[in-house]
């Protein structure tokens, strides 16, 4: 590891904790974590207990940052949480934190859309 983080990394790390930065999407994610299913916003709604339009908004934030996944059905969509990207987390604290990121097992382990990107 080097002792420099590249800026651009820096910037994705950054969009990650700015978009765990808010209680409300601490929620969205916690529930999404422990769904079995996808789900809707109908669902997350009722379940965080905030307006619509906030839910939305929120999962927006999440998805551009690739946490969650949407599923498109119909009129309808479905929301998931990104396995990849939330188990590249931590890694991505530890780095930040200026600890070891664990050594990668190969594809699929876990690191996210910084691999897809390069």
């Amino acid at each position: 590891m080097s002792d420099f983080l590249e800026r651009s990394e820096a910037e994705e790390y950054a969009s990650w904790f700015k978009a765990l930065a808010d209680a409300t999407r601490i929620q969205i994610v916690t529930l999404l974590a422990r769904s079995a299913v996808p789900l809707t916003v109908g669902q997350i709604v009722s379940a965080v207990e905030v307006g619509q339009s906030t839910v939305s908004h929120h999962l927006k934030g999440l998805a551009d940052v690739g946490f969650v996944m949407v599923e498109r059905e119909g009129s309808f969509s479905r929301y998931r949480l990104n396995q990849e990207c939330v188990q590249a987390f931590p890694s991505a604290a530890d780095v930040v934190m200026g600890r070891p990121a664990p050594t990668p097992t190969g594809p699929g382990d876990g690191r996210g859309r910084r691999d897809r990107a390069r």
